[in-house]
């Protein structure tokens, strides 16, 4: 039988006793999850000279032709799951796999490292890496930094769980090392988006510069409680050292609780107070504080993604650049060029008086929160996908309150929101997008806003919220002028 989610332990994961990071040539290795990650890992190891099963409780015939053309990498999925994980010297898991599964017990009592694809890329990275992580923004920020590193002049790696797995950077590196050229890649730094999934499974990775944006309530699905969510998050700190750099969001006060374990340099940012190091917001205008120098860097009206978590992400971004060295005109450059990400409260489409707002990657109630929060009209909002774990949908009604016209919902959640929200306002259940594009453009009049921020993840109907953000802009376009 295939493993599935549902046989997965309740146990916390038990991190690995710290061991001798191995050479690869001869060894056998196993990588569990067969998506993006787990073949970026696979291609990795086979440069690196090892045997690897690659493993995934789904059948062969899904997934085996993306590695067919790399030898070394043998598949093994469905029923022969746990033959992969036979005779191997280290397991790698990719970032939805849970380390917790039953299938990893009988590896684990014979003293077989299990590790993530962060983890095992970091090995091979000889370039400093700037690491962020947080519940909302995490993709913002990475983006931001990469194009203020680019106005820097350096030329950065930008990925993780943004989209390209750090595994490729680390075989871009071992590649260009074999070919024998003075400079060892393409890049000069690492610029990578970290999820609680791949600092859950990390052991000696180690960012010279770690950023925690926010900790609120998601994934509760995955990891048993909030508080080991957290810790997931906060564990991005774990290995700095005094050369390091920690930068914190001085306005979270889940954040904030961390500073005390931190070794490494402590830098924040923050929209509502001074700092004694780092960035913050003074008035109309962005200041920095770094050696002993005050500056004023830009306007905040000059940044020109709307919303107060925006000027947050910004201010994260800019702590960065201030720590490696970046000047204050280049900063300024890149801040005002850059115009946000595809389903992040992304402007679609005007239609009669109506501006139409993609936030697919709203995917918990604190990412719909700041989108709302980024409104200043009248407004219609889709709401609902897949709940997940025990999700706070009443958080949304005091936001949604002062300028909603109506709520649609729909997927798997559309019951759970509709009684949370009960009270604010008109509430229409749909069977689908497309009907609920329909409603919303016929239920919005000129000076509205059509917000798509469900709030939910989006496996209940959709590959994941790219795709869905897609279709929900397809709908939007083919709406009749």
């Amino acid at each position: 039988m295939p493993v599935t989610m549902e046989k997965m332990s309740r146990r916390t994961h038990r991190t690995n006793p710290r061991y001798r990071i191995p050479g690869f040539a001869g060894q056998s290795v196993a990588v569990v999850g067969a998506g993006k990650s787990g073949v970026a890992a696979a291609r990795l190891l086979v440069a690196l000279g090892a045997e690897v099963a690659l493993v995934d409780h789904k059948p062969e015939t899904e997934w085996a032709m993306g590695v067919a053309d790399v030898q070394g990498v043998h598949p093994f999925g469905a029923e022969r799951f746990a033959q992969g994980l036979e005779a191997v010297d280290l397991v790698v898991v990719s970032p939805g796999v849970p380390p917790v599964l039953d299938a990893f017990d009988a590896v684990r009592r014979q003293g077989v490292p299990i590790i993530g694809e962060v983890e095992l890329a970091s090995w091979f990275l000889s370039v400093p890496i700037i690491g962020v992580t947080g519940t909302n923004g995490k993709s913002t920020v990475v983006s931001l930094i990469g194009t203020l590193l680019q106005e820097c002049g350096t030329t950065p790696f930008v990925g993780g769980n943004l989209g390209t797995p750090l595994t490729e950077a680390a075989l871009a590196m071992h590649q260009r090392a074999g070919m024998g050229t003075e400079e060892p890649a393409p890049f000069q730094e690492i610029v990578a988006e970290l999820s609680s999934f791949q600092l859950e499974t990390i052991d000696r990775f180690r960012p010279h510069v770690a950023v925690l944006l926010n900790i609120t309530p998601d994934h509760l699905d995955r990891h048993p409680s909030f508080a080991d969510y957290a810790k997931a998050k906060a564990s991005v700190f774990r290995n700095q050292t005094a050369g390091d750099f920690a930068v914190l969001n001085a306005d979270e006060a889940e954040v904030l609780s961390v500073r005390d374990s931190l070794r490494g340099q402590l830098v924040e940012f923050s929209v509502l107070k001074e700092v004694p190091h780092g960035v913050w917001v003074a008035g109309d205008t962005i200041m920095t504080r770094w050696k002993g120098r005050q500056d004023e860097v830009m306007p905040v009206c000059d940044i020109p993604l709307p919303g107060t978590h925006n000027v947050s992400n910004v201010l994260a971004a800019l702590a960065v650049g201030l720590v490696r060295g970046c000047s204050r005109e280049s900063m300024r450059r890149a801040v005002r060029s850059f115009r946000g990400l595809p389903h992040v409260c992304e402007f679609v489409r005007e239609r009669r008086g109506v501006i139409f707002i993609n936030d697919s990657k709203g995917t918990n109630v604190d990412a719909t929160l700041k989108a709302i929060d980024s409104l200043r009209q009248p407004f219609v909002i889709i709401l609902g996908g897949q709940e997940k774990g025990r999700t706070e949908f009443g958080r949304l009604k005091g936001a949604l309150e002062p300028g909603v016209k109506h709520c649609i919902v729909l997927g798997e959640s559309a019951e759970a929101i509709a009684r949370a929200i009960t009270g604010v306002g008109p509430t229409s259940r749909v069977s689908s997008l497309a009907e609920g594009v329909a409603l919303a453009a016929d239920l919005a009049v000129p000076g509205d806003v059509v917000l798509f921020s469900p709030a939910c993840a989006s496996f209940d109907m959709f590959r994941d919220y790219r795709d869905r953000g897609q279709q929900f802009r397809d709908l939007v376009n083919a709406l009749a002028d």
